[in-house]
């Protein structure tokens, strides 16, 4: 199998060009080739896919062989891929995944694209269809006891789902420990990718992410659109936020209810290589 991998801001996935490609059975082969030690090493396997609704199909599965709805670094380095190997001369294209069609604007400069701004809908509000369990219509600041802890977490889904909460410490946090019991919560019921967030000023958030599936990785664009969408929901910064991640920075725009969300970064390909899957 040819494969080329890919981050964006250090969320690495393999990716595999099924115009070409055939990849029968994509759960077992993400738990495979995202294996940092006898794998390729990554977050997770996508594969681009013709698509009877949009310019290309992105199929994203977790380093755990779950399937993902949506990933917002993922699909930055899709456009670079599609553009860069020749599979699209255009530099606005749309993407269909489970989380909806995206609409992708390309910068490009002397044949490479440099950055990518991605239209990734509207935020989906309501708690049932994030989904969390919750009383209430949507779950804004809302009390959550984990591990005996309370906290207040923000709800928000970008076609996967988030919560998201406000902590004075990201980096002595201890991610491992508190990332799997928000992950697992029974609130949670079809599990949750957790974002722990510090306001720095009114424009520039930081943030660490447990990505459900796949544990801390290094950024989450849907992640940080989330966190846009909940700091601005709680009064906490303006409508443009710079998302500061362990690999780099997001550019987030919300404008606020009836507006999409719209997510800035760069893409970068890593190698291209071919493996042998009956050897592993």
């Amino acid at each position: 199998m040819k494969f080329t991998k890919m981050h964006g801001i250090g969320n690495d996935y393999v990716y595999v060009n099924c115009f070409e490609e055939q990849v029968w059975n994509p759960s077992e082969v993400a738990i495979k080739v995202s294996d940092r030690h006898f794998g390729i090493g990554s977050d997770g396997l996508i594969l681009i896919c013709p698509s009877n609704k949009a310019d290309f199909e992105m199929k994203m599965y977790n380093a755990d062989g779950s399937r993902g709805e949506m990933c917002g670094n993922g699909i930055r380095c899709v456009a670079k891929y599609v553009y860069e190997y020749g599979l699209t001369d255009q530099e606005h294209i749309s993407v269909e995944t489970l989380g909806g069609i995206k609409y992708l604007d390309l910068t490009v400069e002397d044949g490479k694209v440099l950055q990518v701004k991605v239209d990734m809908g509207e935020p989906i509000l309501e708690a049932e269809k994030i989904p969390i369990v919750s009383e209430h219509d949507r779950v804004i600041d809302e009390p959550i006891t984990v591990d005996g802890i309370e906290y207040r977490i923000t709800g928000v889904s970008m076609g996967n789902p988030h919560d998201v909460l406000f902590v004075e410490d990201v980096k002595g946090l201890d991610i491992e420990k508190v990332g799997p019991s928000f992950e697992n919560h029974e609130r949670f019921p079809k599990r949750i990718n957790t974002e722990f967030v510090k306001v720095l000023d009114r424009n520039t958030v930081e943030m660490r992410v447990w990505e459900r599936g796949s544990g801390e990785t290094l950024a989450c664009g849907t992640g940080a659109c989330a966190t846009a969408v909940a700091c601005i929901l709680n009064g906490l910064t303006e409508h443009e936020v710079t998302v500061k991640l362990l690999g780099g920075e997001l550019k987030i725009e919300w404008q606020g209810e009836g507006h999409p969300v719209y997510m800035t970064g760069p893409a970068t390909v890593v190698f291209d290589g071919e493996i042998n899957l009956d050897e592993m």
